[in-house]
């Protein structure tokens, strides 16, 4: 197991070094993905959120997928997704497939190792496909918190207009009070193309309190779900955020 510890390390490091080159913001719906899986588990989920840009304009979006934990090991999940620019309609926006492995047995060691693979179809064909690609880590602090860090690349593949991979991450603190009810606080973020990253006030920097919760609704059924402030942290960032995730496990 060690072997293959240390085998997914380099990898999530040579997809971080090596990865080709493209920008892009995360949709106003984004989440934080776990690095540990369910097996056996089915889901149907709901992702939306909206948030005001600097110019005071402002964007949606909304996901709605179904997901399936195939093994103790591989979690995979087909989503259609719909998007509101500014001053436009709330249409279709994409179809997604999301694969998230886990990589190291959960609780064994002091971090759990995970590994992301999206790709996304956009309905506007000039885009090409989208890919994100990039480790999940995972650990609990104390007895009482877990935390979240993935690193993540962004890269647009067979698009009439060539682009970089963009170096994005996420974060998560979320505090175990009790499963009806838990608080912490969370981050998204987009530093530019991975080997030339944009100037910091180009960057977005999106944080923001965040409380999460679950309930039993049958006998092998559970709600699950969260929500989240974020506020821009940078010139290149939305003002302000909301965003909701929930999740009908059965």
């Amino acid at each position: 197991m060690k072997n293959a510890v240390h085998a997914a390390a380099l990898g999530a490091l040579a997809c971080l070094c090596l990865a080709p080159a493209a920008p892009a913001l995360a949709g106003a719906a984004e989440y934080v993905f776990p690095a540990t899986v369910e097996e056996g588990e089915k889901e149907i989920e709901f992702k939306t959120g909206t948030r005001k840009l600097r110019d005071g304009s402002r964007e949606s979006a909304t996901i709605l997928g179904f997901g399936l934990g195939v093994n103790r090991w591989w979690f995979t999940e087909l989503s259609a997704k719909w998007h509101k620019e500014p001053g436009e309609r709330h249409d279709f926006d994409a179809w997604e497939w999301e694969n998230r492995f886990q990589l190291t047995e959960t609780g064994r060691y002091p971090v759990d190792v995970g590994f992301l693979l999206e790709i996304e179809r956009p309905r506007d064909r000039s885009e090409g496909y989208e890919v994100k690609w990039g480790p999940l880590l995972q650990a609990d602090l104390g007895t009482s918190v877990t935390a979240n860090l993935n690193l993540l690349i962004e890269k647009h593949y067979r698009a009439d207009n060539a682009e970089r991979a963009e170096l994005g991450y996420q974060w998560q603190l979320r505090y175990r009070w009790r499963p009806e009810f838990e608080f912490g606080a969370h981050g998204f973020g987009e530093f530019g193309p991975w080997d030339h990253w944009l100037s910091t006030s180009d960057q977005s920097h999106r944080w923001g309190p965040a409380v999460f919760g679950r309930f039993k609704v049958g006998r092998a059924q559970t709600l699950k779900w969260n929500a989240g402030v974020l506020f821009g942290l940078t010139d290149g960032s939305p003002r302000n955020q909301l965003r909701l995730q929930a999740e009908y496990e059965f």
